[in-house]
């Protein structure tokens, strides 16, 4: 059976998602990885916001990437999803945690880490029940938090 917290509704449209029994426990079929993931409170967050990004904010599924992995300070890291442009250059990180996780100081510190790698200009931490984004201006040496996430065509 599923777990309440994994279930609950969150600050997203719904989503429709795949779920199976297997080998004892729940799992989802992640889109852009093309397989059955262990269900956890941060997948389901995951799953629903990437289907949010698709199919309401009009981002293309295949210039996004779950799971990336990059180096930092002699260790790897995952960037929980990246967005790409069209000629492959990293344009957004978003990091997820699971809904009874509150988006901290520490969250932001985290994205901010990977960013010091991937240098994108948006930087969004949800947990399902709020959503933060960020829109970096290296030039001007700015940033500016934005009052929802933008649709694709806008960045």
């Amino acid at each position: 059976m599923f777990n309440f917290v994994m279930m609950m509704t969150l600050n997203l449209p719904p989503a429709e998602l795949k779920l199976v029994q297997r080998e004892g426990q729940t799992q989802v079929f992640d889109i852009l990885r093309r397989r059955y993931i262990k269900l956890t409170p941060e997948e389901w967050v995951r799953q629903h916001f990437v289907h949010f990004l698709i199919h309401h904010k009009g981002y293309p599924e295949g210039l996004l990437a779950n799971e990336v992995s990059l180096s930092l300070n002699s260790t790897t890291k995952r960037c929980d999803t990246v967005l790409y442009d069209q000629t492959a250059q990293p344009r957004m990180i978003v990091e997820y945690k699971a809904p009874h996780i509150e988006l901290s100081q520490r969250v932001f510190d985290q994205i901010s880490r990977y960013n010091i790698v991937l240098r994108v200009p948006y930087l969004i931490v949800s947990n399902g029940l709020q959503h933060y984004c960020c829109r970096i201006d290296y030039e001007g040496g700015r940033y500016e938090f934005l009052r929802e996430i933008p649709q694709y065509d806008e960045l």
